[in-house]
């Protein structure tokens, strides 16, 4: 037992740093590369399900679509390094476009499908996107109805040739469906007739330490960042992830969670495509009546989700029970999970082999995960030990290593850490120190290296798996006309861990309510970020030097609330 804990990565000399195996050797290969070697072994086997799109495709026939629409990019003179962004729910678009844009170099930059139009243009403008592949429309959101507000310059713009004021670098709008408008480019006829031999030069050319994928991540001092990642870091991420829950090309992995998260797009998409299993994707966006139909009848092995979609799945069970017989794995991630709820998955779900990850996206996204036979209590009270490849440490105030079972900030390194924040030097050289990424969670190891997430040093909200960075919302409530100040912090929300709770301190002789102060937000920044408790106050707690002090906003709440 000592050998094996020792390669799980146990802590060295009584100090908070454990380092993972190097037996498995790295996967020198960029997205390209990857899906080549999956159609090599198992091109006939089925790759991916779209039920509500009526789309099922082996590997083969996967590869030939990504040709095909690598070749209608090309023909729109995208060229290696150049961004393209997509904004869209899970759809087959979303996959295809990962792929193509990958098979030429362009790289990938991720729009969450819940951004309005102030987020879009920062984040295509941040970056410098040349096109952006959209969905016509999600949930409340009319993606095309946004996009011409934003650049109304479509209406008379030639397709591929827009020019638009607040979005000086973007030349297409390529549109899925029947609905592309006046300036815009139908995706399914961007595909064509590919020239193998072309596309086979460009990817010769690519280097597995190619930036290759950028998705925004905020912090708490301002706008959001956008995580620059390259092939190396996800390829091998992703078969790392799903090598530690077993995944085989005889699995058929469910995919309910976003793929413009990590979760989706690597976990899931890639680390599916490494080891040959087929991609699940039972709709645009989770709902767990019908990811649980779709469990039962593609006969899923494995399911990704947040703990708080495992809840509604347990739930809708008791009510419609489904055969999930043949479930045997998956990962929870985003929260930890309650052991209650972990041992329903395992019973009445089959799930005896789910295992909980941890990670951020700056580092591809995974550091710590559970081993499929780790104890339950081990499964739910940590996040697991180290991944293959990595160091960890836990530092002090000072910098220096804490001893095993003493808190302190979280610090990765290895091939897993982002190449840094696009066109942000300083915010990245703050992150990355003598290669070590600081991820601002607070931790704790055991002597078996068994890692707890303990608290956050960044005032980071985590709201049913979403990110949620206070900063970022204050300067959003801020600019409403009628308010002086805000504090925004999370409150504890038995659905969704936490909630988002603002106190605003209104301009002198002004009045505003919390409905005005929800009103506002709503359909302007993301759902997610909407606080759900406001309050109006006529100032903040304080420390001796004029710091807010969140921790004291944070239990008054609670109390008025009732909930202390």
């Amino acid at each position: 037992m000592a050998e094996r804990i020792e390669t799980m990565g146990a802590p060295e000399g009584g100090l908070s740093l454990v380092r993972g195996t190097t037996d498995v050797p790295m996967l020198e290969l960029t997205i390209p590369g990857l899906l080549r070697a999956a159609v090599k072994a198992h091109g006939a086997r089925e790759a991916l399900v779209f039920p509500g799109q009526e789309v099922r495709l082996s590997y083969r026939a996967f590869a030939e679509r990504v040709d095909a629409l690598a070749a209608g990019f090309l023909a729109l003179g995208l060229k290696q390094g150049e961004r393209v962004g997509i904004w869209s729910p899970n759809r087959l678009e979303w996959v295809l476009t990962q792929f193509a844009t990958a098979r030429i170099g362009v790289i990938l930059v991720n729009i969450n499908p819940a951004y309005r139009v102030t987020e879009l243009e920062y984040a295509l403008n941040k970056v410098g996107c040349v096109a952006l592949v959209t969905a016509a429309r999600f949930k409340s959101s009319d993606y095309l109805a946004m996009l011409r507000d934003l650049a109304p310059e479509l209406a008379t713009a030639t397709p591929g040739q827009l020019q638009a004021a607040r979005l000086p670098a973007l030349r297409a709008v390529i549109a899925m469906g029947e609905e592309a408008q006046p300036g815009m480019l139908r995706f399914d006829d961007v595909a064509r007739t590919p020239d193998v031999a072309a596309l086979d030069a460009i990817e010769a050319t690519l280097d597995p330490n190619d930036a290759i994928n950028i998705q925004f991540t905020s912090g708490t001092t301002g706008r959001p960042k956008g995580a620059t990642l390259t092939h190396r870091n996800i390829v091998n991420n992703a078969a790392q992830v799903t090598a530690r829950i077993h995944l085989t090309e005889a699995d058929r992995l469910c995919i309910p969670v976003p793929l413009y998260h990590c979760f989706g797009m690597v976990m899931g998409v890639l680390g599916a495509v490494s080891k040959g299993a087929a991609r699940i994707f039972p709709g645009e966006a989770f709902e767990p009546a019908k990811t649980l139909d779709v469990l039962a009848a593609e006969r899923c092995t494995a399911c990704y989700g947040v703990p708080t979609m495992f809840l509604a799945m347990l739930q809708d069970l008791e009510d419609n029970p489904r055969d999930l017989t043949s479930l045997r794995t998956g990962i929870m991630a985003g929260a930890l999970c309650p052991v209650e709820i972990m041992r329903k998955v395992q019973a009445r779900m089959h799930m005896t082999e789910v295992t909980i990850c941890y990670g951020m996206t700056e580092t591809s996204p995974v550091s710590f995960q559970s081993f499929t036979d780790d104890p339950l209590d081990k499964r739910c009270e940590t996040v697991g030990r180290v991944h293959p490849h990595l160091e960890v440490k836990i530092v002090g105030e000072d910098g220096a290593i804490v001893p095993v079972g003493q808190r302190g900030e979280l610090c990765t390194r290895g091939y897993s850490v982002m190449q840094g924040y696009w066109d942000e030097p300083e915010k990245t050289a703050e992150s990355i120190r003598d290669g070590w990424m600081f991820t601002g969670d607070l931790a704790e190891f055991d002597e078996q290296g068994f890692c707890s997430i303990v608290g956050r040093v960044k005032d980071m909200i985590i709201r049913g798996g979403e990110n949620v960075y206070p900063r970022e919302v204050e300067e959003f409530l801020m600019s409403h006309p009628k308010v002086a100040d805000v504090q925004v912090f999370g409150g504890p929300d038995e659905k969704y861990g936490e909630e988002v709770c603002a106190w605003v301190v209104p301009e002198r002789h002004q009045e505003v309510t919390p409905e005005e102060m929800r009103a506002f937000a709503k359909d302007r920044i993301a759902h997610f970020k909407v606080p759900r408790f406001v309050r109006i106050v006529t100032e903040f707690p304080l420390t001796v030097t004029g710091k807010p002090q969140k921790f004291i906003m944070r239990d008054k709440e609670m109390e008025l609330q009732g909930r202390a």
